[in-house]
């Protein structure tokens, strides 16, 4: 499998800072994802609707696999997530053998990403200001959410 060069995966990025801005909008949590295949096509998209959905297995990374559809196999596909995917996400890439996982950030929240990496999960971290921006001002003015989002 070929490595993703920095330019696609901001390219990416934007697919899921859209998707957490419209989650934002909706009055949920601002986390998108989007799931892209082997060969770059765009195969899903969308955004934690945990509030929205009152579904709390809604996060954004499990929308976007959704959003997909079934696939032959997940090997090459490169999910592209603004914030780093907690355990249960972290799980959904391991469990469908996703190949690379590309982070907004991880600065306000430390998820998954190191354990993928450990599992041969090849992790490309961007450290996106506008998505730690984001995200801190989410966490500022909705903490109790957050934390309920977190599970604390």
């Amino acid at each position: 499998m070929d490595s993703v060069d920095l330019a696609t995966a901001r390219a990416w990025l934007g697919t899921a800072v859209e998707e957490a801005r419209a989650g934002l909008a909706e009055g949920g949590i601002p986390i998108g994802a989007a799931l892209y295949g082997a060969d770059g096509a765009l195969l899903g998209r969308g955004h934690n609707r945990r509030v929205q959905d009152d579904d709390p297995s809604t996060h954004a990374e499990t929308a976007a696999f959704r959003a997909a559809g079934r696939q032959r196999s997940y090997r090459g596909t490169t999910m592209v997530t603004t914030l780093s995917p907690c355990w249960y996400c972290s799980g959904l890439v391991r469990q469908f053998g996703i190949s690379r996982v590309v982070v907004g950030e991880a600065v306000t929240f430390d998820g998954g990403h190191d354990w993928l990496a450990e599992h041969g999960v090849e992790i490309v971290l961007l450290d996106d200001p506008g998505c730690v921006g984001m995200m801190r001002d989410f966490i500022r003015d909705q903490p109790a959410l957050w934390n309920e989002d977190i599970g604390d």
